[in-house]
């Protein structure tokens, strides 16, 4: 075993895969990501998981990782080449790798893998995700107490439920302060490419939005906006604290390290089963930054005590009277949305204006 282990671990190397050590008999833990380490974002965050496994089990393991790795045939690819390269456990850290990573895990039954905010289980293939709609909300409560055009532009990445998600919380909770806001939704499909989100910016604060939101991953969005001078801007998975204290007040901070940590010890020592994983900031996997000075006191307390509510349960995001896009009724006084509804969202409340794109 130990001759392969030295074996798979040379054809790593061979392979070009990141890595921060290699040895003989470590546990040995693979991440997939959608983008390069140094976003500033999404894939930054993960990357400091990864270091977070690192830390805490020094050279009892190693990691690899493959950063930039496409959605779809590629991420097939990419997770097979790690599996074949010795890792015990898998990380796939983007929605589009939820059909790969399945259709892989069947063909390594002794790999265990982890799969980023999908919702496909196997017995050797756990998923999980982050309210990130949670933050939102924070974020929803300053834009629409912050905002003078009253116009909030929103630049989503893809249609799925997760992104979907995130804007009906932001708008639910700008409607709650300001009645008069409305949000301008330009969708990039894409997770991460600052050219195409630095246009999206742009064309919204074209458009009269003193206030953007990105549901992207690069600070391109920050760097539009301070160009533009008077827009407040928000972080997106990181902190991107290079822009505050304006254009970007506060963030939403994913903290994937102690997670990373508690799977890998369960493969360590063999407790390791499929589960599916939805925690928010009351479990700290949900942060919220700092929120600047450049935020009102007033409004700053009360984002403050938003996230705090969100945190031990007082409050829910979706919380009734609410109705759909079209008029329908959707949740009752006092009522609260079940996590089955939220994982397949696929609908705005009323009052966001346009239609949610088809693919």
């Amino acid at each position: 075993m130990r001759v392969l282990k030295t074996l798979l671990a040379t054809a790593a190397l061979a392979t070009g895969l990141g890595t921060a050590a290699i040895a003989e008999d470590k546990t040995k833990v693979g991440f997939i990501y959608v983008g390069p380490v140094g976003d500033g974002g999404w894939t930054y965050e993960h990357d400091q998981g990864r270091k977070a496994v690192v830390a805490e089990f020094g050279d009892k393991v190693e990691t690899i990782y493959q950063e930039s790795v496409p959605e779809g045939a590629d991420a097939e690819r990419a997770i097979t080449q790690m599996a074949l390269a010795g890792a015990d456990l898998i990380f796939t850290t983007s929605f589009g790798y939820m059909d790969p990573t399945i259709a892989v895990a069947e063909k390594f039954p002794d790999v265990k893998f982890e799969h980023a905010t999908g919702y496909k289980q196997a017995d050797n293939v756990s998923v999980y995700s982050a309210r990130f709609y949670e933050g939102r909300a924070v974020q929803g409560h300053i834009a629409g107490k912050m905002t003078k055009s009253n116009i909030v532009g929103y630049i989503a990445s893809f249609p799925i439920p997760e992104v979907i998600r995130g804007i009906n919380s932001a708008y639910i909770h700008a409607k709650k302060v300001n009645p008069d806001v409305q949000f301008k939704i330009i969708w990039a499909y894409t997770w991460f490419d600052p050219a195409k989100e630095a246009d999206a910016a742009k064309a919204l604060i074209e458009q009269g939005a003193d206030v953007v939101l990105q549901h992207t991953d690069s600070t391109a969005p920050q760097a539009a906006a301070k160009e533009a001078g008077n827009v407040v801007t928000f972080g997106q998975a990181s902190d991107m604290g290079d822009y505050a204290p304006f254009p970007r007040v506060s963030s939403i901070i994913d903290d994937w390290g102690p997670y990373y940590v508690a799977r890998t010890k369960a493969v360590m020592d063999g407790t390791w089963e499929s589960v599916s994983t939805w925690d928010g900031i009351g479990a700290g996997m949900v942060g919220i930054g700092e929120i600047s000075d450049a935020v009102p006191a007033d409004v700053k307390a009360e984002a403050e005590a938003l996230r705090d509510a969100l945190a031990d349960g007082s409050y829910h995001a979706f919380t009734g009277p609410l109705n759909k896009q079209d008029g329908s009724a959707w949740l009752a006084e006092g009522e609260t949305a079940d996590d089955g509804t939220l994982a397949g969202m696929g609908f705005y409340v009323e009052g966001i204006e346009g239609e949610i794109p088809s693919n």
